[in-house]
């Protein structure tokens, strides 16, 4: 994998404001937050997705993302939050490395605003799809 903007920031070559790190994740803020103490946690392991993280970095990240929205949510006194990871540009990732933002909820006016066209899962389609997702773990 190539470097990205990520990698370059784990590797200090591109400062950040890091809140976090140990010898798997890296925590900064986002330099373009839709809230105030927006971050950004990321694998120091460069996968472009979350299928591609190794279970390691992904357990990693797992338990240190609690305790980064714990903190976040002190720092700003905001409790209400959004957690957000994309993966592959049609699903909006611009970043090729995986990350996770916690993004606090102050108000209706800042944060994420996500519109959420929910549809109607049929019975026999659910049924099928369950035993197709079992079947590929």
């Amino acid at each position: 994998m190539s470097d990205t903007i990520f990698t370059r920031i784990i590797k200090g070559e591109i400062p950040c404001h890091k809140v976090y790190e140990d010898d798997r994740v890296f925590a900064f803020l986002d330099i373009s937050p839709l809230a105030p103490g927006h971050t950004l946690v990321i694998p120091k392991e460069p996968a472009p997705t979350l299928g591609e993280l190794s279970d390691e970095s992904a357990a990693a990240v797992g338990r240190v993302l609690p305790r980064l929205c714990r903190a976040v949510a002190q720092a700003t006194g905001v409790k209400d939050c959004n957690i957000l990871q994309n993966n592959g540009a049609p699903a909006h990732q611009v970043v090729m490395h995986v990350h996770f933002h916690i993004i606090p909820k102050p108000d209706a006016a800042q944060g994420l605003g996500i519109q959420w066209p929910a549809g109607k899962l049929d019975p026999d389609s659910g049924s099928m799809m369950a035993q197709r997702i079992t079947a590929a773990l």
